[in-house]
């Protein structure tokens, strides 16, 4: 096992592959290198993210293949991806189909193509897979007002029709410029990222010119697969610049960890090989139907040949999902946090009398299920489907699948039904499904942190990629525990964090603090980093009065502290006080205006988190 002084990142670089591993995490991060020669990541399987995780596995995304001219600090870093890696076969899927500007609504076409088994040579299928080159520029977390060295990826995509191509989230992440090429094309293409689901990995292409559509055939998506059907994936990966193709069958099709979301969706687990760059191309069936895209790999020294694909029914979801609203929402989530039922005392103990339901172990304050629900209820059933007392449901004939399944197949803002024994008495409730709301978040919208400096003191909300940037160790314990354990309390609420200071005349003495939560100014508890900037900006006092945990204090002269900003701003190459999204108006949020102090919670807030499968957050 890792001892806690591995929190860190290293980085593992000979031949031509680059691991960034993260020592304590569950979740790795391949990217290769043209210029660097192959290497295999030893002993990290034994290497967990959090201790007590229930998934003792090592999830990596096959992710493009990445070029890089970044030295020394700039070495260590990879396409990010922290916690890195559907409906029914029966459902009607809705695809793009052929090319067509007037169409208003992307549709699934089921019928099979009459294409001969082994037939998947057809030059017509592999000319919709096309080759993807990602120039990146990541923000820099620590330093929020600029960004990192950018760098070079390649990946894979595929054609879906009306000037649409398929690709992974993770292949575009922090993207400047995205171009693609066709097989046996010499020319690359600007092309246009119009969406990308962090939660289910897929982003959505669009390239304008028509030169590059002709000829094209889009490719067919079909259901999902049945166990041990053939399947073959397609793409640009590690090895070679022409298209690759491998064979295997597909082993499993489950609820999956998707690694670059930190989410749980259906995913289908395959043994044909998955490498760097092979992400975001197609895998098809005998059939020549598309039956998913290629998003991630599982490394373990006890087990090979493990990939995964995203079915075409989460992929339908996705793109319903941005027809529907113009943009991507995401997946919702019950936010309530569950306990199988297995024991029969258990069971008798809570006035259940069959062998089902899951108990509510906590529920998410900023979730509607908050509104309804409470810890001890059991959920017998959802939208009239039976919940086993493993947490399981029905899934196709002689199978069943986590209970979670259901929840994915619905969008933000639909009502469920959810049939529950409370006290020994059944009755139905009515819950709206929303995204989940992170008090930490795994990603940061916009492309840019949040930043506020008020006298050299650099603000900025906790995320998880500045805990990944800035290593577990120099955040603290406190803080740590905090981004596992505690829940949002309202919509909006943010750990807003000293990440440093910029030594100056003004702030002396306090130099030295760095990583420490702000919890009020001038005794107004603090919401999130928006409202920090309005209490700064609509402050008449004398002093600034910072109250950071541990009733540790700052007190700052407001006049000198403004007058200060234009030389700390000069002297440090700054080149504002604060983020764009801190010059808009502040809107006062009626979610919830009595703000207590921030506590830990009692179970992690993340199923890769919980160290048994116990207990399972919906």
């Amino acid at each position: 096992m890792a001892t806690a002084v591995a929190n860190c990142f290293f980085s593992v670089v000979t031949s031509s592959v680059k691991f960034r591993c993260r020592v304590s995490s569950q979740r790795y991060l391949a990217t290769s290198h043209h210029s660097i020669a192959s290497v295999t990541c030893k002993a990290v399987s034994n290497h967990k993210r959090r201790p007590s995780s229930n998934r003792d596995r090592e999830l990596k995304e096959g992710v493009s293949q990445k070029k890089s001219s970044r030295k020394s600090k700039d070495d260590d870093d990879g396409i990010s991806g922290k916690r890195k890696a559907g409906g029914s076969q029966s459902a009607a899927f809705k695809s793009f189909g052929a090319q067509r500007k007037d169409k208003k609504e992307f549709k699934f076409d089921i019928k099979e193509q009459q294409v001969e088994p082994n037939n998947l040579k057809d030059a017509a299928f592999l000319d919709a897979v096309v080759k993807v080159y990602c120039t990146h520029t990541e923000p820099d977390y620590s330093l929020p007002w600029q960004k990192q060295r950018q760098y070079t990826s390649t990946g894979s995509a595929f054609m879906i029709g009306n000037g649409k191509l398929l690709t992974n989230a993770h292949c575009v992440e922090h993207h400047t410029q995205v171009k693609v090429k066709r097989r046996g094309d010499d020319t690359k293409y600007v092309a246009k990222v119009l969406a990308r689901g962090v939660d289910c990995d897929i982003a959505l292409l669009s390239v304008e010119s028509e030169q590059f559509w002709e000829g094209a055939e889009p490719l067919e998506f079909g259901c999902l697969p049945r166990l041990q059907d053939a399947v073959t994936v397609v793409g640009y990966p590690l090895g070679g610049d022409t298209i690759s193709v491998t064979k295997g069958v597909v082993s499993r099709i489950e609820v999956t960890s998707y690694a670059h979301g930190s989410s749980d969706l259906l995913g289908i687990q395959i043994d044909a090989a998955i490498n760097p760059g092979n992400s975001g191309g197609p895998a098809f069936s005998d059939q020549g139907e598309c039956i998913g895209v290629a998003f991630q790999v599982y490394r373990s020294e006890e087990v090979e040949n493990i990939g995964y694909v995203i079915p075409t029914a989460v992929v339908s979801h996705f793109l319903n999902d941005y027809e529907k609203n113009g943009r991507y929402t995401g997946f919702p989530s019950l936010g309530v946090l569950l306990q199988k039922l297995e024991n029969p005392a258990l069971r008798a103990c809570l006035q259940v009398h069959s062998n089902e339901g899951v108990l509510v172990r906590r529920v998410e304050p900023t979730s509607d299920a908050n509104r309804v629900l409470k810890e001890g209820d059991v959920i017998v059933s959802f939208d009239d489907v039976n919940v086993g007392c493993e947490g399981t449901v029905p899934f196709r004939s002689n199978e069943r699948i986590a209970f979670r399944y259901l929840i994915s197949q619905k969008f933000a803002g639909d009502v469920a039904e959810l049939g529950i024994i409370r006290a020994g008495s059944f009755m139905k409730v009515k819950v709206v499904l929303n995204p989940r709301v992170h008090l930490v978040p795994y990603h940061v919208d916009g492309g840019q942190p949040s930043y506020l400096i008020i006298a050299g003191l650099v603000f900025t909300p906790l995320s998880e990629p500045l805990i990944e940037e800035e290593c577990e160790d120099s955040i603290g314990l406190k803080l740590l525990a905090k981004s596992r354990y505690s829940l949002a309390r309202f919509k909006g609420e943010q750990i807003v964090i000293l990440s440093q200071v910029l030594a100056n005349e003004v702030n002396f003495g306090y130099e030295e603090m760095s990583n420490q939560q702000v919890l009020k100014l001038n005794g107004t508890p603090i919401k999130n980093i928006r409202h920090l900037a309005h209490l700064v900006d609509s402050c008449k006092n004398k002093y600034f009065v910072f109250e950071f945990e541990d009733n540790y204090v700052v007190v700052l002269e407001r006049e000198a502290a403004s007058a200060s900003s234009f030389h700390v701003l000069k002297d440090y190459g700054i080149p504002s006080e604060r983020s764009s999204d801190l010059l808009e108006p502040y809107v006062d949020s009626l979610d919830d205006n009595k703000v207590a102090v921030q506590d830990f919670g009692n179970s992690p807030v993340s199923n890769l988190e919980i160290g048994f499968d116990g207990l399972l957050w919906a």
